[in-house]
C-alpha cells in the first residue's frame, strides 16, 4: 500500500503573495458588484475573456487564438442576451454557441467536444452571476445576494487553505488535488455559513445594502452549501488541467495562477447561490 505523501509545511510566503493579489482585486470586484448595471457587465466579460484564452490555451494550444475567440464569443453573446433580461433565449444561445465553437475549432484541437464543453463550462455560471445581480424581479436586493455569493467563496476557499495547512490530515481527493485536506474542507464550509451570516446581518445594519430577509439558520445553509459548491470545485478544476496536462491554467494572478484557477470554485458557487435565491424569490424559504 502506498503511504500517504508527507504533510507540507504552511507555505507563509505564498500566503502573503495570495493577500496581496487579493488587496488588488477585492476592491475591484467589490466596485463593480455595487455599481452593478454596465460596470458589473463589464467585470463579468472581461473574466469571459480571460477564461476563454486560458482555457483555449490549456486544450488548444496549436490554434489557442482561434479557439479562444469561438469559445469567448459563443460565452460573451449568451451573457449579453441574459443582461437584457432574455433569459428565456439564454440556454438556447448556450447550446447553438457551443456547437458553433466545435465546428470553429475543426482541426484546432484533439477533441471539438473540448470546444463545446469551454463554452459549456464557462457560460452557465456567468449567466447566474448575471441573473443573481441584475435580477429584474429586484435588482436592488441583487446587490446583497451577489456580496453574500462572494463573501461565502471567498471565506470557504480562504479558510479551507489556512485550516488545512494548519491542520492538515487526511487528504480530499489526492489523486487529482493532492494538498486539499478533509480538515480544510470543513473549515472552509463552516467558514462560508459564518460568512453569509454576516452579510445579513450587515444587510440589516446598513441602510446602503438592501436587506436580504433571511433567518439565520437559512443564511447559514445558504453560505454552507455555496461553499459546499466551491470547495469541489477546485479539484473538478485539477482534473480538467491534469487532463490537458498542465499544472495552472496561467499565471495571471501572482500566488493564485491563472483566472481559472481562481474562479473555479465560484463558477460551482454562482449557480448554487442562483438557485436559492430562486426559491426564495418563489417564496420557498422559511
Amino acid at each position: 500500500m502506498t503511504s500517504p505523501s508527507p504533510a507540507k509545511r504552511f507555505n507563509w510566503g505564498n500566503l502573503r503573495i495570495r493577500v496581496a493579489s487579493a488587496t488588488v482585486l477585492v476592491p475591484t470586484v467589490v466596485a463593480a458588484v455595487w455599481f452593478g448595471d454596465v460596470w458589473f457587465l463589464a467585470l463579468i466579460l472581461v473574466g469571459v475573456a480571460l477564461l476563454a484564452r486560458e482555457w483555449a490555451e490549456m486544450s488548444a494550444k496549436r490554434a489557442a487564438l482561434g479557439v479562444a475567440l469561438a469559445i469567448g464569443a459563443a460565452s460573451a453573446i449568451s451573457v449579453i442576451v441574459a443582461f437584457q433580461g432574455h433569459y428565456y433565449i439564454t440556454w438556447p444561445v448556450v447550446i447553438i454557441g457551443a456547437i458553433a465553437a466545435a465546428l470553429m475549432a475543426r482541426g484546432a484541437l484533439e477533441r471539438r467536444a473540448d470546444a463545446a464543453y469551454g463554452v459549456i463550462y464557462i457560460a452557465p455560471s456567468v449567466i447566474a452571476l448575471i441573473w443573481l445581480r441584475q435580477n429584474p424581479v429586484d435588482q436592488a436586493v441583487g446587490l446583497s445576494w451577489t456580496l453574500l455569493l462572494f463573501t461565502a467563496t471567498w471565506f470557504a476557499d480562504i479558510f479551507a487553505f489556512v485550516t488545512g495547512s494548519i491542520f492538515k490530515g487526511p487528504k480530499l481527493w489526492p489523486r487529482y488535488s493532492p494538498n486539499k485536506t478533509w480538515s480544510g474542507f470543513f473549515g472552509g464550509l463552516v467558514a462560508a455559513a459564518l460568512g453569509a451570516i454576516g452579510i445579513v446581518a450587515l444587510t440589516r445594519a446598513l441602510p446602503a445594502l438592501p436587506d436580504l430577509d433571511l433567518s439565520g439558520p437559512v443564511a447559514a445553509a445558504a453560505g454552507f452549501l455555496g461553499g459546499l459548491a466551491t470547495l469541489p470545485g477546485h479539484p473538478w478544476g485539477s482534473m480538467l488541467k491534469r487532463r490537458f496536462g498542465v499544472k495552472d491554467s496561467g499565471d495571471l494572478i501572482p500566488g493564485h495562477g491563472g483566472m481559472l484557477d481562481r474562479v473555479d470554485g465560484l463558477m460551482f458557487a454562482a449557480i448554487v447561490v442562483a438557485g436559492a435565491r430562486l426559491l426564495d424569490q418563489w417564496g420557498w424559504l422559511p
